[in-house]
């Protein structure tokens, strides 16, 4: 099993000076955690937001009811879940959801291709996608899986995973049989021997590793983009004071998770079904949640590596055009900005 290659150093980012004086103007109707629970004190009623096995931090704000703690009954919080970053964005775009989590890739697909959403958030730099095979395969790397039969969810990163894996081994994905499954349904592919090898996705990769004795025979960490909390620009530009309480809600959980790790563990192995070991080592080997929560310039060089290949594939309709604009307009820092500086 070959190692990670290298891990992006993260650095804070100062964007948005002017987010604090531009989300304290509130418009009439407006509140905030203070004047929370009075009638007419927020600009909605109602907020959906979805969670996520991914999505480490989504659990422990949903699990802590920070979200309906800091907005009170005046708010009704509807919580869905998210089964991948390609369910996210179809919640978003159908409008079943204000809030979602994907991947950067699947994010910067799902603006590409017009839908109205902007990354409010970062919860994660993780390692969650890498190349899995049977306990006895004979793949040993990228290179074997001409002509196979690999699993991966199109438009989410195990997809693009594979399609830079591929790369790095001088093919593409029309030289392998690609398998278009869930995630979940990916693993049993696997393990059923219907597919040769499946690009994966934590938790369910590493409970596919303890519990069917899977191998990861490629992993590389630059590979993975960001976990992006996104919003609807509809929901952005008229309900600006709850999405700063989201935001601020996935900041205090980050806080709270970083000092308790065990515990953080602990509720992804009871939300995904797993063992707490499987768990454990999702959230302290391979999520790195002590990252900015700004989205910014990191992010945007993450994006910009895998541009090349959304433009040229057939994912998008405008091309390279399409996905050069969505680069432009896919991040929305002022919330996040003004979340980190209060903690």
């Amino acid at each position: 099993m070959t190692q990670p290659i290298s891990r992006r150093t993260v650095t804070a980012l100062g964007l948005s000076a002017v987010a604090a004086a531009g989300l304290s103007a509130c418009v009439a109707g407006e509140g905030s955690a203070d004047t929370a629970g009075g009638e007419g004190s927020w600009s909605t009623g109602a907020l959906t937001i979805d969670w996520a096995t991914y999505n480490p931090l989504s659990l422990v704000v949903r699990d802590q009811q920070l979200i309906e703690k800091a907005l009170g009954d005046a708010v009704t919080v509807t919580w869905v879940q998210s089964a991948g970053s390609n369910k996210a964005n179809e919640l978003l775009r159908s409008g079943s959801a204000d809030v979602a989590s994907t991947a950067g890739s699947a994010a910067l697909l799902a603006r590409s291709n017009g839908s109205p959403i902007k990354v409010i958030g970062i919860y994660s730099q993780p390692e969650w996608s890498a190349l899995v095979v049977g306990e006895d395969s004979d793949i040993t790397g990228p290179a074997d899986l001409y002509g196979r039969a690999v699993a991966a969810t199109p438009g989410t990163d195990p997809y693009f995973f594979l399609v830079q894996a591929l790369a790095e081994a001088g093919l593409s994905i029309d030289d392998v049989e690609l398998q278009p499954l869930q995630h979940a349904d990916g693993r049993s592919a696997l393990d059923g021997g219907s597919v040769e090898a499946w690009s994966g996705l934590d938790p369910i990769m590493a409970a596919a590793e303890v519990e069917s004795g899977a191998q990861l025979v490629y992993r590389n960490v630059d590979f993975n983009t960001y976990g992006f909390l996104n919003a609807t620009e509809q929901f952005i530009d008229e309900h600006a004071d709850v999405a700063q309480v989201v935001v601020d809600s996935y900041e205090q959980a980050r806080t709270w998770a970083l000092e308790n790790l065990e515990a953080t563990a602990q509720l992804l192995a009871d939300a995904a079904g797993i063992d707490l070991a499987v768990a454990t080592t999702v959230i302290t080997e391979r999520s790195t949640l002590d990252v900015s929560g700004v989205p910014g310039e990191d992010q945007l060089a993450v994006l910009e590596t895998i541009a090349p290949i959304l433009g040229e594939s057939q994912d998008v309709s405008g091309g390279a055009d399409a996905v050069e604009k969505a680069l432009g307009e896919i991040l929305h820092a002022d919330f996040a900005t003004a979340a980190v500086e209060k903690q």
